[in-house]
C-alpha cells in the first residue's frame, strides 16, 4: 500500500499520455483537445480553485506524439509552470473579440496539419467548457470535419486508477470516516438540521480535507424524502433518521460515502432497513472482481433492496469515483463494463420505507486483483444511534 503524497511524479503523467497516445494512433486520431478540469488535470496535473469562475476558456492539447501543449489565460501561466508542462501559450483573457480561440486553432493547425483528426470527448459526462459561438468560431478556422470523437480515451485511460491516485482516494475516504465517527459532537436532539450540516463540514477540515464541495443528507422519522436537497433549519426529532453524504477532496481526488444515524433508538422498521441495504452492499461487494460486470453488482444490489423490481428510483446503485465525485461508469443494469483492478466504486443501495420514505447507504471500494476491498469502512448492519 502506498501512503499518499501529494502531487505526482512526472513519470505517472509521461505514462499517461503515452499510453493516450498509442490509443490515439489506433483510433486514428492526430491530437486531443482537453476543455474540462479533470481532463486538463489528468495530463498535466493542474489543480487549482480558479475553475469556479466560468469567464475564463482553458485548452491542453495532447499531440500524436510528444509533450502536451497548454494553451491558457496568462493568469495561469505561473501555475501551470509549476506542472511538467513547458509548452505553454497564453493570452489576456477575458477577451471579447477573441478569448483564445485564434491561439488555440494555430495550435491545432501545428499539430494536426491538413484534415488531420482532432478527438474531443462526446460521450455522457462529458461537455464542451466555451460558449457555443467560441466553437464555431473553431469549427470556422479548421478544416471542415477537423473536430470529431475523442474514441472515449481519456474516459478509458480514468477507468482505472494508479496506486498513487488510489492512495490520494484512500486519504480522503480515511479522512470522511474520522469526521463521521465524530458526528455525535455536533448532532442531537433539537439540533438544526442546516447546524449539523456546517459543522460536519468544519469536522472534515478538522480531520485533513482540503475542501468540502460535496455535502448533502436529510433527516426525518422513519427515513428521509430524498438525498439532494439543502439542509433546512428544522431541528432533530427522537425517532429521525439522519444521513450526511460527503464528497470531500484530498490533493484533487474524492472520496463519497455516507453514514445513516438514528437520533435515539431506532424503530424496528428503520433497524431491519438499515440491515437490509449493508446486506445489500456486502452481497454486490462480494461479487466485485476481476472479470465481473457492473450490471451483476447492480442486480445483486437491487434484488436485496428492492426485491421484485427491475429498477431504482435513483437511476443507479452507485458510480465510479476519483478526479470527480462521480465517475464513470454508472452501476445500471445496462451497463456491461467488465471490472479490472484499479477501479474505484461506489455502492449505494436503497430502500423504499412507508410514506414516501426511503434510506441510501454507500460505500467506497477498489477492485483488486483477487476481489475486492473497501476503502470506506464497512459499517455493521446496527444503525448508529446518537
Amino acid at each position: 500500500m502506498n501512503p499518499a503524497t501529494r502531487g505526482f511524479d512526472p513519470a505517472e503523467f509521461k505514462d499517461r499520455v503515452r499510453r493516450a497516445q498509442a490509443m490515439m494512433q489506433d483510433a486514428g486520431l492526430n491530437a486531443l483537445l482537453m476543455t474540462t478540469e479533470p481532463e486538463v488535470r489528468y495530463y498535466t496535473g493542474f489543480l487549482t480553485r480558479f475553475w469556479e469562475s466560468p469567464t475564463r476558456p482553458w485548452f491542453v492539447v495532447v499531440p500524436a506524439s510528444g509533450d502536451p501543449i497548454a494553451v491558457i489565460p496568462s493568469i495561469g501561466a505561473y501555475l501551470m509552470g509549476q506542472t511538467w508542462i513547458t509548452d505553454i501559450r497564453t493570452w489576456q483573457a477575458p477577451d471579447y473579440d477573441d478569448d483564445g480561440i485564434g491561439l488555440l486553432a494555430r495550435t491545432l493547425a501545428d499539430v494536426a496539419p491538413g484534415n488531420g483528426r482532432i478527438g474531443v470527448a462526446d460521450q455522457m459526462e462529458s461537455h464542451l467548457r466555451m460558449p457555443l459561438s467560441d466553437l464555431k468560431r473553431l469549427e470556422s478556422l479548421l478544416p471542415q470535419g477537423q473536430l470529431c470523437s475523442d474514441a472515449q480515451i481519456t474516459r478509458r485511460l480514468r477507468l482505472v486508477k494508479s496506486e498513487a491516485e488510489i492512495a490520494k482516494i484512500r486519504m480522503a475516504t480515511a479522512i470522511a470516516d474520522r469526521a463521521f465517527d465524530r458526528v455525535h459532537e455536533i448532532a442531537s436532539t433539537g439540533t438544526a438540521l442546516s447546524a449539523v450540516f456546517r459543522d460536519f463540514q468544519r469536522l472534515c477540515l478538522e480531520e485533513g480535507a482540503d475542501w468540502v464541495p460535496y455535502l448533502a443528507g436529510g433527516a426525518g422519522t422513519g427515513g428521509y424524502g430524498d438525498v439532494i436537497s439543502p439542509a433546512s433549519d428544522a431541528p432533530l426529532c427522537r425517532g429521525d433518521v439522519l444521513m450526511l453524504d460527503t464528497g470531500l477532496v484530498w490533493d484533487g481526488y474524492f472520496c463519497d460515502f455516507d453514514r445513516n444515524y438514528s437520533i435515539g433508538p431506532p424503530s424496528p422498521q428503520v433497524a431491519a432497513a438499515h440491515a437490509r441495504l449493508i446486506e445489500a452492499t456486502q452481497s454486490a461487494f462480494d461479487l466485485a472482481r476481476p472479470g465481473a460486470l457492473i450490471r451483476d453488482l447492480f442486480h445483486a444490489m437491487n434484488d436485496i433492496a428492492n426485491p421484485g423490481q427491475t429498477g431504482s428510483d435513483a437511476g443507479r446503485l452507485g458510480h465510479g469515483l476519483g478526479m470527480q465525485l462521480t465517475e464513470w461508469p454508472s452501476i445500471i443494469p445496462q451497463d456491461d463494463t467488465v471490472l479490472e483492478p484499479g477501479m474505484v466504486l461506489t455502492l449505494e443501495p436503497g430502500v423504499a420505507l412507508p410514506d414516501g420514505k426511503i434510506m441510501v447507504h454507500e460505500e467506497d471500494i477498489l477492485i483488486t486483483e483477487t476481489g475486492a476491498e473497501y476503502l470506506s469502512s464497512a459499517q455493521s448492519k446496527e444503525i448508529r444511534t446518537l
